[in-house]
């Protein structure tokens, strides 16, 4: 998470969505009293010790809301970016398994195993994305919405608005894998419409 006061905006980084892309661009333009929280590539952590010790930069902005006031939340713009919900769960499939590579050599058994046999609902790249970035009653806290399949250009909209200079994005932490429709069948299908359906509908996606 990002929270400008130099430009009055915070960003919620929902993992798996381009967020070191989008986190690089930002940082040329914070002043010394913004704050940020990230664990990789950098190690930064918020001045707020409930914030600090959740050892992660994806904080949501519900997490956030309490410690900066409801006037200054209201009155900065809250934005995120989110992702496909089955493009972005082979991501994180392939994420989770790195170490033993197991995805790369049967990816249909590891993603049967996250959705159904030991869904690691604890884990925060896991979560579904909608949770980032609504309250507990299920309303939306984001003034705008990027897309990572629209990604620069959604970074432009949202650096307008904010009123700095746009830049290109560089694609840190990329994948190389192929197109997500090539590892699922119908019941795999199914299972990521079941936990991420909320995701779904919310940002106007589908298989």
């Amino acid at each position: 998470m990002i929270v400008s006061h130099q430009n009055r905006f915070i960003f919620a980084a929902i993992p798996k969505t381009g967020t070191h892309s989008v986190r690089h661009a930002l940082r040329e333009h914070l002043g010394p009293d913004d704050m940020e929280q990230a664990r990789l590539f950098v190690e930064k952590k918020f001045p707020i010790p409930e914030i600090a010790r959740m050892g992660h930069g994806h904080v949501s902005l519900a997490e956030v809301r309490p410690f900066l006031g409801e006037q200054m939340f209201d009155d900065y713009l809250k934005f995120a970016f989110v992702r496909n919900p089955f493009d972005r769960f082979i991501s994180y499939c392939a994420f989770a398994t790195s170490r033993e590579g197991s995805f790369e050599r049967d990816p249909k058994r590891v993603m049967r195993h996250f959705l159904f046999t030991a869904p690691p609902h604890q884990h925060i790249i896991f979560r579904p994305q909608h949770l980032f970035i609504t309250d507990a009653g299920g309303n939306l806290l984001a003034d705008e919405i990027g897309k990572v399949e629209e990604m620069q250009l959604s970074y432009d909209r949202i650096a307008a608005r904010i009123g700095i200079a746009s830049t290109p994005l560089d694609h840190a932490n990329r994948s190389r894998r192929g197109d997500y429709r090539d590892y699922y069948d119908q019941e795999l299908i199914d299972g990521v419409a079941r936990i991420y359906g909320r995701d779904i509908e919310l940002f106007g996606y589908d298989y």
